[in-house]
């Protein structure tokens, strides 16, 4: 059986080293990325990433659960379910689907149908006239199906559709990421939430212990053991003390406040929050590979491997603009004249017509290597944005680990001075019982209590903070392995063209 040859591929192979040596009045030589894309392998850890690398356990997609309150995991729903923020990130996931779905169909043959219907009046003109037509009034109808088939032999539609894909990948990626800060700065709200509650309960205790020492000192003038100076004195820090109890009330009011906003909701939705009652019991983990796990989980990572993927894309999509382009058409149709409205339907008015429709840049002033010069610039941004990204990864984690070796290291600390204020404030009680010392004096060392009741829950709030951190600093279980692209496809291809008679 003879080989059925199409007459579009073989009349384009036919004049292929004809139109190459034409197109290479357009050079695109002399413009190539400079930027290099770095190995993660190769960025130095610190002490503290290598000791934490020890454990292996990855947060769990639902990592706010390890903190035991179940109000917190219904606010954290609650914010990722009503967001405007996280919708309008779904909306550009949307968007960019959509895009690339209109990439890839440019790939398929395109057909369209025109028709017109018209009854007409032709003119009697001695330049334009019609001749025999003039001043009759007929029917001019047309019908016609039109093909047409980009051949994309230099790979220009395929890389364009890649490059939506890729884009399409970073919105979805920058979508999880969206979500995950989301979570962090709900967590982080609702901790500050419950260490307020605390700060909350040392103001009262202070301002009774101010109430108490006024008291005292009143009483102590009435049997004339005092004096007007010492109901003074005790009374000069009433205001003060009512003041920070009063910004204890306020912050636990707009940091209430900032909860129903993060969730998408108005005002009146805080009064649904209770106190926190918060209880971290699982210790501080890391994945056994940094940071090359590290570096293929977080959201932010990701979605800059897709923007360099895209990039890349885009530097083969201008490459091959630089080549002709060779287009198979094809159209089938009818068109009747006078006659009957529905005559050009009929078989003898039939028209068709395929073959190839060929495209060739010969000289268009410097807009093709412009092109390409800015894709170029483009790809080698979009890798140092993703080598700064990076960096910026390693060192979010060891700050965290850092901060957190601190906190724990000031946990001890506070706890000993809280130890030492209480014992303290035991033997002034105990010497008030045995008439040693007055009730004044009592209540003046409760004072140190106080504050260092104070440190200790900035500390542990610290502690709380620093975890959420860390977590969200690892992706927070949001991105399953794999789902970033491949090594190849981050590399800046260009378009190899084999002309027949070349090597």
């Amino acid at each position: 059986m003879p080989a059925i040859v199409r007459p579009g591929l073989f009349l384009a192979s036919l004049l292929l080293p004809v139109l190459v040596s034409l197109s290479g009045c357009i050079d695109s030589g002399g413009i190539a990325p400079q930027a290099e894309l770095a190995d993660s392998a190769e960025l130095p850890t610190d002490a503290a990433i290598r000791h934490a690398a020890e454990s292996a356990e990855w947060p769990r997609a639902q990592w706010w659960q390890a903190y035991g309150d179940a109000q917190l995991d219904a606010w954290v729903e609650r914010a990722l379910a009503g967001s405007p923020g996280l919708a309008m990130a779904a909306a550009r996931v949307r968007q960019a689907q959509a895009l690339a779905g209109v990439a890839a169909a440019a790939q398929a043959p395109q057909v369209g149908l025109d028709a017109s219907v018209q009854r007409k009046r032709w003119p009697d003109d001695n330049f334009y006239g019609p001749g025999p037509l003039a001043r009759t009034t007929s029917w001019n109808n047309t019908a016609a199906f039109g093909l047409s088939y980009d051949l994309d032999l230099w790979g220009r539609l395929r890389s364009q559709r890649a490059q939506a894909l890729s884009q399409a990948r970073v919105a979805a990626t920058e979508a999880r990421a969206a979500a995950l800060e989301l979570q962090g700065s709900v967590v982080r709200a609702y901790i500050q939430l419950a260490r307020q509650y605390a700060e909350l309960d040392i103001a009262k205790a202070e301002f009774k212990q101010r109430e108490e020492l006024l008291a005292l000192a009143v009483e102590r003038q009435r049997i004339g053991l005092g004096t007007e100076l010492e109901v003074s004195t005790a009374e000069a820090p009433l205001p003060e003390a009512h003041r920070q109890l009063d910004l204890a009330h306020e912050a636990i009011a707009l940091t209430r406040n900032q909860l129903a906003a993060l969730a998408g909701a108005g005002p009146g939705a805080a009064a649904e929050l209770k106190r926190p009652r918060l209880a971290l019991h699982a210790a501080p983990r890391l994945p056994s590979r940094l940071p090359l796990e590290l570096l293929g989980r977080r959201p932010d990572v990701v979605a800059g491997r897709w923007q360099v993927a895209a990039a890349a894309r885009g530097i083969e999509v201008a490459k091959a603009d630089f080549y002709p382009n060779i287009d198979l058409l094809g159209s089938l149709g009818s068109a009747a004249t006078q006659g009957g409205m529905l005559d050009f339907l009929r078989y003898d008015k039939l028209t068709y017509g395929l073959g190839p429709a060929l495209s060739l840049p010969i000289f268009d002033g410097g807009a093709r290597r412009g092109r390409l010069g800015a894709e170029t610039a483009a790809y080698d941004l979009a890798v140092e944005q993703y080598k700064q990204t990076l960096v910026q990864a390693l060192r979010g984690v060891s700050d965290l680990l850092i901060r957190l070796h601190s906190l724990h290291e000031q946990e001890g600390f506070v706890a000993s001075a809280r130890a030492t204020a209480e014992r303290r404030y035991l033997l002034a009680q105990e010497a008030h019982e045995r008439g040693l010392s007055d009730a004044r004096e009592l209540l003046e060392t409760q004072s140190l209590v106080f504050a260092q009741r104070r440190l200790q829950q900035q500390v542990l709030a610290g502690q709380l903070s620093a975890q959420a951190e860390l977590w969200v600093a690892l992706g927070g279980g949001v991105l399953a392995a794999g789902s970033a692209p491949a090594d190849a496809d981050l590399q800046a291809r260009a378009v190899r063209l084999h002309v027949p008679g070349q090597p």
